[in-house]
């Protein structure tokens, strides 16, 4: 049951929302001197397109889209030449024949840690153990319809460095192509600890 109290804010609620209702905003006195607005370049910013080139604003206003602080009034711009993303590694720039001397002295930039091999393990069954199994030994399910997968776990194999394992993942080698356009630089060094400290030593 509704009291009268009650009733009184139903009645003064009702009465605010239908007032608020009104479109004629005849009684807003208009503005003679200007008022001060926070950050005006947030309302009123001009958006340029990245991928979008309108250079004539003549006879094509409307879709006029260039930055004219910017050489030919282009959005987007080429970083300069050897930029680098930030916090990211060098460019890895040793070719696909340089296997034997990648393996002899480049050396892993990332710590071993729990952590990083915890993250390794989740990469290669992402990635790798379709092909070589979960446990390294070349069984994985493409390998019923696929031969000459290597088994990670053999002696041969078990010789290798890190860096071996990183640059056949970068390149490929044999049946296996390179994954570099999948996995990033970071990823294929931990995958390489994750096999070397992990499958290697699991027997």
């Amino acid at each position: 049951m509704f009291s009268i109290k009650n009733l009184s804010y139903l009645l003064f609620a009702s009465v605010v929302a239908l007032t608020s209702c009104n479109h004629n905003f005849d009684h807003i006195g208009v503005h003679t001197t200007p008022r001060w607005e926070f950050a005006p370049n947030m309302y009123h910013s001009e958006a340029y397109e990245p991928l979008s080139q309108v250079t004539d604003s003549i006879s094509n206003p409307e879709a006029y889209n260039s930055n004219p602080y910017n050489p030919h009034g282009m959005n987007m711009r080429v970083p300069p030449a050897g930029t680098i993303k930030r916090e990211s590694m060098l460019p890895y720039a040793f070719p696909k024949d340089c296997l034997d001397y990648v393996a002899a002295n480049v050396k892993s930039p990332i710590q071993v840690t729990e952590k990083v091999l915890a993250e390794g393990e989740v990469l290669y069954t992402k990635f790798c153990a379709h092909c070589h199994g979960d446990a390294g030994k070349g069984d994985g399910a493409v390998s019923k319809s696929f031969k000459g997968i290597a088994d990670l776990t053999n002696q041969r194999l078990k010789g290798v460095s890190e860096a071996y394992i990183f640059h056949v993942i970068t390149h490929g080698q044999g049946r296996m192509w390179s994954h570099a356009s999948q996995i990033d630089q970071e990823e294929r060094w931990k995958i390489a600890a994750y096999v070397k400290e992990v499958l290697q030593k699991t027997e």
